[in-house]
């Protein structure tokens, strides 16, 4: 606030916002662990990349820019996302392990990939990844 950053108060007051949503909601703990917040702001950025996405589609840069700045904001405040480059190995150690043959095993891969890698990548890339590593 007193650096007068508007788009760093106004990503913070989001999650801040998201983080009390979360602890108020019925049937929630009475505390988050560090895993929650983290998936927490990760589904801050998807909504935001969402959002980024519409308005670029309708011609809104004046929207679309918010939600740029924002998305870098809240970026700051995740782990460091896996390259494709790490990614690969990863996955292709994952479809070893469930002995996945084809793209009808993709269920089995995912399910592993999205519990391991939770944090570390996200979920349409490592769907992407997956997929490309079982079509081979």
């Amino acid at each position: 606030m007193l650096a007068k950053e508007e788009v760093a108060l106004r990503s913070l007051r989001a999650v801040k916002a998201a983080i009390l949503l979360a602890k108020t909601a019925e049937g929630a703990k009475e505390s988050l662990s560090a895993d929650d917040e983290i998936k927490l702001v990760q589904k801050l950025v998807k909504q935001r990349r969402d959002s980024l996405e519409i308005f670029e589609k309708q011609n809104r840069p004046d929207l679309a820019q918010k939600e740029k700045e924002e998305i870098e904001v809240l970026e700051r405040y995740l782990p460091a996302q896996l390259s494709l480059d790490e990614l690969k190995p990863l996955i292709a150690a994952f479809i070893a392990q469930t002995g996945a043959t084809g793209p009808a095993d993709m269920g089995k891969v995912m399910g592993q990939a999205s519990k391991e890698l939770a944090g570390k990548a996200d979920g349409k890339t490592i769907a992407a990844v997956v997929k490309e590593l079982l079509a081979k």
